[in-house]
């Protein structure tokens, strides 16, 4: 019999301990995902509008994603509140979930590794598995707890970055496009070539985008932790579909997180020079969880007008985020790589960012189309028989059968049947 307070069993779940406005979230964070990616992986230059003869529109374009592209932390924050609705699927009476989570963690960090070497080096799973971990760790802290330790290791984070960035522009020149020019060069060289052209340049790389990623880590942390916070109130839950609340929230925090991504923009891509950067990055960390709210709540917002078919398209490609997000990276490197069509820097930022929507939306057809026959996407497939230690649907092994009326057990993987 269903609990009425349980969220996990509550109408709004799909499957075992899902709720679809979670999904629905996850699966609008992804277009914000493929917006700055595709930026990245198609050119050394084109996430700051393009090279030094860049159009204007190259300019404005990658100007403009700057000013208004938080979904990362978004994603970030889904992470948090979906690892406690997993750790209450996960419950048994007298058992804990340590090594479930360890396996889980261990099968992420693999895709991960794998994403960064033959996909995109600036793979983001692998800090998530390792963060993983410590969320574990803190799962036992008050949401009240939970948001302190947040808030601090935000504000921390951004008066580092300030206090160096503030240094730059003191005591630095700005940088020249001949300084970076032979690194650029060789860049364009490795993508261009053939498979273990690319590989190799991946892997050049990929220290420094776990380099990048490793400075990033309180703000990603600070994302679980206030995910966590709010799972544990059940806040989505509660105020998913209150349209009072969903509207305060967007008319009080929209024009702080604009204001505060105009700034970001203005020291990330003009027009002020490359000193600003980390200036503008400070600014981001304080402003972008207003900007990132106010996108998740005027969403739902939206989409109480066009329910339940909008939502359950968004929600199709949420449930297999994990599929989706390796399979832009995948689309991305056959169009840009020398092992696809070899675009790397040869398509400027305007028409990079046109074709976004494009696969945007025909992952989102798939998304359905695939929800619709299967159970698990093919990532998530590999991601959850890592962490049952079985293929999903079999036995665990012998045992009793269960007794006529027993339940489903959801720590071995079968779904929670709503009456």
């Amino acid at each position: 019999m269903r609990h009425p307070a349980d969220p996990v069993n509550s109408p709004k779940t799909v499957g075992s301990g899902r709720v679809q406005d979670v999904d629905v979230l996850r699966g609008f964070a992804l277009f914000g995902i493929l917006l700055v990616n595709a930026q990245l992986m198609a050119s050394p230059y084109t996430a700051f509008g393009g090279g030094p003869d860049a159009s204007g529109l190259d300019r404005g374009a990658a100007w403009a994603v700057t000013a208004t592209t938080t979904l990362y932390q978004l994603f970030s924050f889904l992470f948090g509140y979906s690892f406690v609705l997993q750790e209450r699927s996960a419950e048994r009476p007298g058992g804990g979930s340590a090594g479930r989570h360890l396996r889980r963690t261990a099968g992420l960090f693999g895709l991960g590794l794998v994403h960064a070497v033959l996909l995109y080096s600036g793979d983001i799973l692998m800090t998530y598995a390792a963060l993983g971990l410590v969320l574990y760790a803190l799962r036992g802290l008050s949401p009240r707890a939970a948001l302190r330790v947040a808030v601090c290791l935000v504000v921390g984070l951004a008066l580092l970055l300030l206090g160096y960035g503030m240094l730059t522009v003191a005591f630095t020149q700005p940088a020249t496009p001949a300084q970076y020019a032979p690194e650029v060069a060789q860049s364009v060289a490795g993508y261009r070539g053939g498979f273990l052209s690319v590989v190799g340049a991946r892997l050049h790389e990929l220290p420094t985008a776990l380099g990048a990623n490793l400075l990033y880590t309180p703000d990603m942390l600070a994302a679980f932790l206030a995910g966590l916070a709010a799972a544990k109130v059940g806040l989505v839950e509660r105020r998913g579909r209150d349209r009072k609340w969903l509207k305060t929230v967007v008319v009080r925090w929209l024009p702080v997180g604009l204001a505060g991504g105009v700034v970001t923009a203005c020291c990330a891509n003009g027009p002020l020079d490359s000193r600003w950067f980390l200036v503008g990055h400070a600014v981001s960390l304080l402003t972008a969880p207003a900007l990132t709210a106010s996108y998740a709540c005027g969403l739902l917002l939206l989409l109480t007008a066009v329910r339940p078919v909008a939502a359950r398209v968004l929600a199709a490609s949420g449930r297999m985020a994990l599929t989706q997000y390796l399979a832009q990276s995948l689309v991305l490197a056959l169009v840009f790589t020398g092992y696809g069509l070899g675009l790397y820097d040869r398509v400027g930022t305007a028409v990079v960012l046109a074709w976004c929507p494009v696969l945007y939306g025909v992952q989102l057809a798939l998304g359905v189309w695939l929800m619709g026959r299967v159970r698990y996407a093919p990532a998530e497939l590999v991601l959850r028989t890592v962490t049952l230690g079985r293929r999903p649907g079999s036995p665990p092994g012998p045992r009793r059968s269960p007794s006529p009326g027993s339940g489903p057990d959801p720590a071995a993987g079968e779904p929670l049947r709503v009456p």
